[in-house]
């Protein structure tokens, strides 16, 4: 499974980028109906870095572990570690498509797990994606452009 999202931030490449690094964005652009807790991840996220951090589905805490990898100046990827998917990998990318615009593209590349309890929430959240980041999305734009006037 696959799910593509792209938004435009006005904000400097630099900002952007720098914004996505830090943990501490992490919380600030998860949606509070999404309820994580316990991140644990150094303030800026580098090549090999680790995070974890727990996602509750109602009464159901979802661990989540993931490494940071191919770290580049206009994008990295999150790579799941373990449960709740066989594998997910989060390609970030940014690019400038004119003065004063970054162009902020999230790619998930999924598998879901084969397992009586992940399957199902595996599934659940991946078709919460879309909410999930068009929450991401206003939450950076209004943050950054907010900082950036």
């Amino acid at each position: 499974m696959q799910y593509f999202h792209t938004f435009l931030v006005q904000a400097p490449l630099e900002n952007v980028v720098a914004f996505h690094r830090s943990a501490s964005s992490l919380e600030a652009i998860t949606p509070p109906f999404f309820f994580m807790s316990g991140l644990e991840a150094p303030d800026q996220l580098i090549e090999g870095s680790q995070m974890s951090f727990r996602l509750w589905l109602g009464p159901l805490p979802v661990e989540w572990k993931a490494r940071i990898e191919n770290v580049t100046a206009s994008g990295f990827d999150d790579v799941q570690l373990s449960d709740p998917f066989e594998s997910w990998v989060h390609t970030h990318s940014f690019s400038v498509p004119s003065a004063g615009l970054c162009q902020v593209e999230d790619k998930v590349q999924m598998r879901l797990r084969h397992h009586l309890l992940w399957f199902p929430v595996g599934l659940i959240m991946a078709l919460g994606l879309p909410l999930l980041f068009t929450f991401r999305g206003w939450k950076t734009k209004s943050m950054l452009e907010r900082s950036n006037k």
